[in-house]
């Protein structure tokens, strides 16, 4: 393996190409700007001959300064039977301005013959052609086989002549793409090795995730000799995506001990990550590797007793590495180590020595087999080690409520009463909501916000309702998480009930709670 590995970033391009993945132009500067001081070597922005956004992109781009990352600019090799001065594709390539410009060109004579419709030599010529013309110009090239290594299977002279002829121009890289993502890793190191013995400049890898190998298949070619890997930020792409670099990053830092961007920036992974998923309007993939919020989850009662004797029991790296942190869960799983880690996570001073202890627990364990879910509830949980723990008073309670419902010519109207105590004050108040539930959230906080003005800057953000048990048809249990901000945090908290409004009022109670106790120090009895 090379003594370091460059790292090329296709967010921007090959990454908005994912279901559900879409960036404006403002969006993409960003974006760009942050993995620029994050340290990778290469950012495509886009292909500025296949729509206007990309186009504006890389005038507004060429106005910035990057300080470590060079700006690509994505194309294909000039069209059949034309002159490359006279395609249209390529001089936008060239007007894009930037100093790197990547294209990409058949391998695959399935493609040849079937898509482009051209003849095996002429597709040659496109590639070698549209290569020198843009090192004409003053461009680093990096040249993208695609279907690098379906092609190679299916006709391994007709692939290498290819890369032969995107050399003969004056490549910078040669990258091969596993474009179809289903190729196995001993054929991507068999294939890239046979690619190193035809060109001495840098080898690079673009690999997909179709079967679940796009990293893996990544990192063999760097023992076939590739030294550039290209791929997206949490694995954005085409059908299942790409290979994810907030894996491969770490991965070479930590595992193969060979460096790619900065070392001090790694521990900025998991923002870099959440960064990229809040541009796109994406909720964060909780179980991807190194930066989700399971990556260093412990649930098992076992587990979690012995990573609070030595935590790289169950841990192949400390997290905070790559900005990371350990969680413990909570759930009929857990076992007093369980509870120890998680009330201290919390903000409790819980040892194993600390009274009523065993009643926590079981009260958890109880509460788990009714329905209730604390794993996303830290803000029940939180609630409910409080109380076992100083019996202290809730902040207010909720004397009762009633929703309506009325037929409004043709539309409904929903109105909610509530009623609820505050240290021996009652107020009752009345609001109406889209819906049952907004109404009754609506109620509350108007009547709880005369007795703590706080719950005023308080936000819902979140809203799921899950059927428990589904044979019961329309009797069934239905479990409410919410999630809430107050701005300076986020919480979740949980509901259980066969009656959906009332499981929704009691995660709405807990949430309203938390956000007024959480800041309270909690007096634990000795």
């Amino acid at each position: 393996m090379a003594a370091s590995i460059e790292i090329y970033d296709t967010t921007l391009r090959d990454g908005t190409q994912g279901e559900g993945v879409t960036f404006s132009v403002a969006d993409k500067l960003r974006i760009a700007e942050r993995l620029d001081a994050f340290g990778v070597h290469y950012i495509e922005g886009g292909w500025p001959g296949s729509n206007p956004r990309d186009i504006e992109f890389f005038e507004q781009a060429r106005h910035r300064t990057f300080r470590h990352a060079r700006l690509a600019a994505f194309g294909s090799t000039r069209r059949k039977d034309l002159r490359v001065e006279q395609d249209d594709q390529v001089r936008l390539l060239l007007e894009a301005g930037t100093p790197v410009v990547t294209i990409f060109g058949k391998t695959w004579l399935l493609h040849v013959l079937e898509v482009l419709q051209t003849s095996p030599a002429e597709n040659l010529a496109m590639i070698e052609d549209t290569v020198r013309h843009l090192k004409a110009h003053g461009r680093f090239v990096v040249y993208d086989a695609e279907h690098a290594f379906d092609g190679y299977k299916d006709d391994g002279e007709y692939a290498r002549a290819t890369w032969q002829a995107a050399v003969r121009g004056g490549a910078d890289v040669l990258t091969l793409c596993d474009t179809n993502g289903g190729s196995l890793p001993a054929e991507i190191l068999a294939i890239t090795r046979d690619a190193r013995t035809l060109f001495a400049g840098t080898l690079g890898i673009h690999t997909h995730d179709d079967i679940g190998l796009g990293v893996a298949n990544a990192l063999i070619a760097l023992d076939g000799g590739a030294t550039h890997i290209q791929g997206t930020i949490n694995g954005y792409g085409e059908r299942t995506g790409n290979c994810n670099l907030t894996s491969v990053m770490p991965i070479l830092q930590f595992k193969c001990k060979v460096p790619s961007v900065p070392a001090e920036s790694l521990d900025q992974l998991k923002e870099l990550s959440q960064f990229c998923d809040e541009t796109a309007n994406l909720r964060p993939n909780p179980r991807l590797p190194w930066v989700g919020a399971a990556s260093f989850s412990h649930k098992g009662g076992t587990h979690v007793n012995a990573v609070q004797k030595v935590i790289r029991s169950y841990e192949h790296i400390d997290p905070a590495l790559v900005g990371n942190s350990r969680h413990v869960l909570i759930s009929d799983l857990a076992g007093r180590s369980n509870i120890v880690m998680k009330a201290r996570e919390l903000g409790f001073d819980v040892t194993n020595a600390t009274p009523h202890l065993r009643d926590m627990l079981a009260r958890i364990k109880e509460l788990e087999h009714q329905g209730f879910e604390f794993e996303a509830a830290d803000g029940s949980l939180a609630l409910l080690i409080r109380k076992v723990l100083t019996q202290s008073p809730p902040p207010f309670v909720v004397e009762g409520y009633h929703v309506s419902v009325r037929s409004n010519g043709g539309s409904s109207i929903c109105e909610a009463t509530v009623k609820v105590r505050v240290d021996g004050q009652f107020a009752h108040t009345v609001a109406e909501g889209d819906g049952p539930v907004n109404a009754l959230d609506a109620a509350l906080r108007a009547a709880l916000v005369g007795f703590y003005r706080q719950i005023a800057e308080v936000r819902l953000t979140d809203y799921k309702v899950r059927i428990i048990d589904s044979r019961s048809a329309t009797a069934a249990k239905t479990r409410v998480l919410i999630e809430t901000s107050d701005g300076t945090g986020e919480w979740g908290t949980v509901g259980v009930n066969t009656n959906i409004v009332e499981a929704s009022l009691q995660a709405l109670v807990d949430s309203l709670e938390y956000a007024l106790v959480r800041h309270r120090p909690a007096e634990v009895p000795v």
